[in-house]
């Protein structure tokens, strides 16, 4: 079947959601009927894990998230996900994050060598939250040896980082031993100021440099683990926290990346939208699905809103997304869950002239066993591809409009 993501977020911030093995049975029931094929539950927030983390024992004494003592919510997850054909890739949301406020908490407290700081020498600290060294291989090694951990220990479909990992606040770098490196390369000091575009990429190149170990080890564990990223829309997370995504996407080093395009008005995000698609161009389209915000505070998207995201990602060529977060379903007597289910949104496909892909190529072989001329199953939605797809849907008293719609794909995989 086509490799799309329609995925939802799991919280521990303003949702019960994980509170109880009842709470979690229930919410995937709701998901897997809505739709959904994915669930990403939060398993690193604020320091400390979700599951029993041995890696977390270790360096700072502390098993898993104290409410959560006795239990493991990851395996609960997955218990729950699995057999409604869920698939879950467990989110790091906190990435290199020590803390919210309290100073970096635990983390900073145990080990202060691992504070990220600022040039003026203090804590790394934006909106609240306090941030460690994140190019200090330290650091590095403790939070690889937490992904690595979860995809060693769970039956998981891959693991995530976010708009905290890799990535760092661009004001950050001025440590001792950051500087240091930059002296012995450089035989100066960093910039002062902070957003010079050489100190931008030199930091940004030790970040990718991490996530390209993470993808390597992680490939080790399991070559069919998905490593995917969650970062700021581009370049705006280049520029504000060091994430580099399409250096990422040439080096590889990704499988799935899911840019928080979180904005409450449609034509904002159909401007995001049609900017990635610009810029990163349809041969690397089925590598993203959109992070879209359904709920924040006292927001809470309109299912006609939703409707129009998701459509205008088909119709861009964009095959799926993820929602932030489960609780925007939930609302409401679960009203936008209810919405997707009734308007088939696990069925909405849109495929047409011009897009490149597995699912291109999916097609095209299913054509081909049905006798109909393609040329080369390539993954390329070219002329013959398209004058096969009218074809076929003239063949079964379809609109022969060239497109792979819901209809049409339904009657092409009978």
């Amino acid at each position: 079947m086509m490799k799309k993501i329609r995925g939802v977020w799991l919280t521990t911030a303003a949702s019960d959601v994980l509170e109880s093995k009842d709470n979690i049975k229930k919410a995937m029931q709701l998901l897997a009927e809505a739709g959904f094929n994915t669930v990403f539950p939060v398993v690193w927030n604020n320091g400390h894990t979700l599951y029993p983390s041995a890696v977390l024992n270790n360096n700072f004494g502390i098993e898993i998230f104290p409410p959560f003592t006795g239990r493991d919510i990851l395996a609960e997850v997955i218990e729950e996900a699995t057999p409604l054909g869920l698939e879950v890739i467990p989110w790091f949301e906190f990435g290199f994050i020590a803390a919210f406020k309290q100073d970096g908490g635990h983390i900073i407290n145990k080990k202060p060598e691992w504070a990220g700081k600022d040039k003026d020498n203090q804590l790394l600290t934006k909106n609240d939250f306090v941030w460690m060294n994140s190019l200090d291989p330290e650091v590095q090694d403790f939070v690889l040896s937490l992904f690595l951990e979860v995809a060693r220990n769970y039956q998981i479909a891959g693991v995530q980082g976010d708009d905290r990992l890799p990535a760092m606040p661009s004001e950050g770098g001025y440590d001792q031993k950051t500087k240091k490196l930059y002296r012995s390369q450089f035989g100066e000091d960093p910039p002062l100021d902070f957003k010079t575009p050489s100190w931008l990429r030199w930091r940004a190149n030790i970040l990718n440099d991490f996530l390209a170990k993470l993808y390597r080890e992680v490939k080790k564990i399991n070559p069919n683990l998905i490593v995917s990223v969650s970062p700021s829309p581009y370049p705006f997370g280049f520029n504000e926290y060091l994430q580099d995504v399409p250096t990422w996407i040439n080096r590889g080093i990704v499988d799935l990346i899911h840019p928080q395009l979180y904005r409450r008005h449609i034509d904002e995000y159909k401007g995001l939208v049609d900017d990635l698609v610009d810029r990163f161009g349809q041969e690397n389209l089925s590598k993203i699905s959109p992070g879209i915000l359904i709920r924040s505070g006292n927001y809470q998207i309109t299912p006609d809103t939703l409707w129009q995201c998701i459509r205008h990602n088909r119709r861009s060529g964009i095959r799926g997304e993820v929602l932030f977060f489960f609780e925007g379903l939930n609302a409401d007597h679960q009203a936008l869950a209810t919405f997707l289910k009734d308007k088939n949104y696990a069925n909405l496909v849109y495929l047409q002239y011009g897009n490149i892909g597995d699912d291109v190529q999916e097609i095209q072989q299913k054509l081909k066993d049905k006798g109909y001329e393609i040329g080369k199953t390539d993954g390329n939605f070219g002329s013959l591809t398209k004058s096969a797809v009218e074809k076929f849907q003239r063949d079964n008293s379809l609109s022969p409009d060239g497109v792979v719609g819901p209809e049409t794909y339904t009657k092409l995989m009978s």
